[in-house]
């Protein structure tokens, strides 16, 4: 054993050694063992190349003997109808929030089809999002620009993202409208344009603001300055989406034909009269993160949309717990809000999910073995999408087989517009969910009352 570690040392001093001398560049005989591993001669290499210069990878990789393997049918669905269209932007969560509320409307008014608006929403969502990013240079203005939490802020100052404690954050303040009373236009259906304009004017604004504090002006002058620029943010915001109202009028056509009356509501009023019962405190958020440990309380440092919401605060869990209270929320006719890594093995056009959709390993002849931990650890999958999770198949011991999602990229995508994911693919890719506590254990529920650990924004999570 002895001469083994000896050799072992040795051989680390002499691999030390090599790196020393060569600054770790690639010299010449290190180039000749590294090009061992692809073979021109071999007639299989030269297939593969010649179909990978031609083809896209992924288009290859697809697995011939997985096609047609999973169907679209479920034995526990939610009542769910009609699919929305987030078109060109970021806010899926925002999409995926309103579509877990939708179905409880068409039931309370039964009416056939019914759509809230997202473009209410998303207006306030960016200016609450701008006054935040204005609260928060104001807090870090004695630090230097190149602080981490400086640097953090002034990267990306306003986006499209978000996740279920923004939602809850604006309808709490805001309330909800009817699509018709503030439809998408072309800035809230592509967001690129207009984001960026806001992020220029933004990281503008926070100079001024850091100056103006470094310059020891009185608190009320610093208040005065903010309010005046996010005068300027919210009239670049109606010039592209159209100014929020206050009160608007709205009737609806029952599915037995009937038409209610034309009441006048503000949006506080209206997202009372079509959600009667709904409650947000009723909701919990929760997340399968490897990472860190089980039945734990965390919570985001500023992940959030307004300077007076609340965090991105959940428990985390293991992956089979998540599935266990999805299960029952399905059965209960209850959607969950679950955030993905949606990217990862989709077959787009088939609707389909599945770590058997595409072999890489076959056809490049190398491994990939990161597990779910690892992935999160160097960035190389996390939360990208949000999606309501509105089905579940399941074997002869009632144990989830498959599940659909219903997605917001319009009827024309996916399996018009849904998509299904098996339970393996759940289990690595499935990150953020929310659901009711009335079904989630009493003991889990507990962990709510625990001290929250507080993680930083730039969490690899995140």
């Amino acid at each position: 054993m002895m001469k083994k570690i000896v050799l072992a040392g040795a051989a680390c001093l002499m691999l030390g050694s090599v790196f020393a001398q060569n600054k770790g560049g690639l010299t010449p005989s290190i180039l000749t063992q590294i090009k061992k591993a692809y073979d021109v001669n071999d007639p299989n290499t030269r297939a593969i190349t010649n179909a990978l210069t031609h083809v896209d990878a992924k288009k290859i990789a697809e697995n011939n003997q997985f096609e047609g393997k999973l169907d679209h049918y479920f034995k526990y669905k939610v009542d769910v109808s009609g699919i929305t269209d987030q078109k060109s932007s970021g806010r899926c969560w925002m999409f995926t929030s309103l579509n877990l509320l939708r179905p409880k409307v068409q039931k309370q008014l039964n009416v056939a089809e019914f759509e809230f608006s997202q473009n209410y929403l998303y207006f306030f969502d960016l200016l609450e999002k701008a006054n935040l990013f204005m609260e928060n240079v104001a807090a870090t203005a004695a630090k230097p620009m190149d602080d981490r939490k400086v640097e953090w802020y002034f990267k990306s100052p306003i986006d499209d993202g978000g996740t279920w404690a923004g939602f809850v954050n604006l309808i709490d303040k805001y309330g909800l409208v009817p699509k018709s009373a503030m439809p998408e236009t072309n800035s809230s259906s592509n967001t690129s344009a207009m984001g960026s304009i806001l992020k220029t004017k933004l990281r503008e604004d926070g100079l001024i603001l850091r100056t103006l504090i470094a310059s020891k002006a009185k608190p009320e002058v610093v208040e005065s300055k903010k309010v005046e620029l996010l005068g300027e943010i919210y009239r670049i915001l109606a010039l592209n989406l159209g100014e929020p109202p206050t009160e608007f009028s709205w009737r609806y056509k029952s599915k037995d034909g009937s038409i209610s009356n034309l009441d006048t509501y503000t949006p506080i009023s209206f997202y009372h009269k079509v959600l009667p019962d709904f409650k947000v405190g009723e909701y919990v958020m929760l997340m399968n993160d490897p990472t860190r440990p089980y039945y734990q309380l965390y919570d985001i440092e500023n992940y959030r949309n307004a300077q007076d919401g609340i965090n991105w605060r959940y428990i985390n869990l293991p992956v089979e717990e998540l599935k266990e209270i999805a299960l029952k929320s399905i059965k209960n006719n209850e959607a969950v809000y679950g955030g993905v890594d949606v990217g990862k093995f989709l077959n787009s056009s088939d609707g389909i999910s599945a770590l058997e959709n595409f072999d890489y390993e076959a056809l490049y002849g190398v491994k990939f073995g990161m597990n779910k931990a690892q992935r999160i650890l160097t960035g190389e999958s996390g939360s990208s999408h949000g999606m309501a999770i509105v089905a579940v198949d399941v074997d002869s011991n009632d144990k989830p087989t498959k599940w659909q999602f219903e997605n917001s990229w319009g009827s024309a995508s996916g399996h018009n517009g849904y998509l299904t994911f098996t339970d393996a693919w759940f289990s690595e890719y499935m990150f953020r969910m929310v659901a009711l506590k009335k079904f989630i254990k009493p003991e889990i529920l507990k962990v709510l009352d625990q001290k929250a650990t507080i993680l930083p924004p730039w969490d690899p999570m995140f």
